[in-house]
């Protein structure tokens, strides 16, 4: 197999045990690239250590909704840390993952968009696209995208199976990833939504630890995992395993511009 996991958290307390002996698996069993995301200033660091140490791991930085400090002059801080963090390693493809969580968090909305701007214009100063987290909160998510220029674009992480949201997404020239979700039998919109992304805007990604897809649904996820979403994909777009496992990992290296 030839996976590329373009979203997984390796840098999760829950890999802290077996680490090292899950990352040396995942390079045996066709794990050939992944991206391991930061969601505060601490978990970006620490996706860079796996980056620098590993030659197919890549790294992204940022900070996610559910990880905004409780106010701006902290936000300004973090993100100007963040500027620092990005010159341990040549290997960050993306900020991400930021964006809006409305589900976990109804009480900071205008700091929520107000770190999502002020890291979009940090992914346009380090010449990055971004990764996006958004939960119940399409509306302002959109809104934010288009009211402010993403210079290299970006990806929608775990893509809600929303209509609206995938097809503004795709109308801004932003990648649709699917996740495990895709795989579960309540997913409602799940195979509507997958044929209606094209074949060179999208991507998949485990989430893990989160996230276990069928048939490990209820588990510790890992990226070995991918390949069931690229199974139900392919099932969907009537295409073979092998045609949609070569697409996404071709639009993986695009949108993180990795040779």
């Amino acid at each position: 197999m030839k996976l590329f996991d373009s979203h997984c958290h390796l840098n999760d307390e829950r890999f802290n045990e077996d680490r090292e002996s899950l990352i040396i698996a995942l390079k045996n069993e066709g794990v050939e690239k992944l991206v391991t995301a930061g969601y505060s200033l601490e978990s970006s660091k620490e996706a860079i250590k796996l980056a620098n140490k590993y030659d197919f791991i890549y790294a992204t930085i940022g900070i996610s909704p559910n990880d905004v400090p409780d106010n701006n002059e902290k936000l300004g801080q973090e993100i100007e840390q963040l500027k620092e963090v990005y010159k341990m390693s040549k290997k960050i493809v993306a900020v991400g993952e930021i964006g809006l969580d409305y589900h976990w968090n109804t009480e900071n909305k205008e700091l929520q968009k107000y770190a999502f701007i002020e890291q979009i214009k940090l992914a346009n100063e380090l010449d990055l696209p971004i990764q996006i987290h958004t939960r119940d909160a399409v509306m302002d998510t959109l809104e934010i995208l288009k009211a402010n220029s993403v210079k290299n674009g970006g990806i929608f992480h775990c893509c809600p199976f929303n209509r609206e949201l995938v097809k503004e997404g795709l109308k801004l020239g932003f990648y649709i990833s699917f996740a495990g979700p895709t795989t579960f039998k309540n997913s409602k919109n799940a195979a509507e939504i997958i044929n209606m992304v094209p074949n060179d805007k999208f991507l998949v990604e485990t989430d893990s630890p989160y996230l276990a897809p069928e048939p490990h649904r209820g588990t510790r996820n890992d990226p070995r995992n991918v390949q069931f979403i690229i199974k139900k994909i392919a099932e969907e777009k009537g295409k073979t395993f092998e045609e949609v496992q070569n697409m996404a990992y071709e639009n993986a290296k695009r949108i993180f511009r990795i040779n």
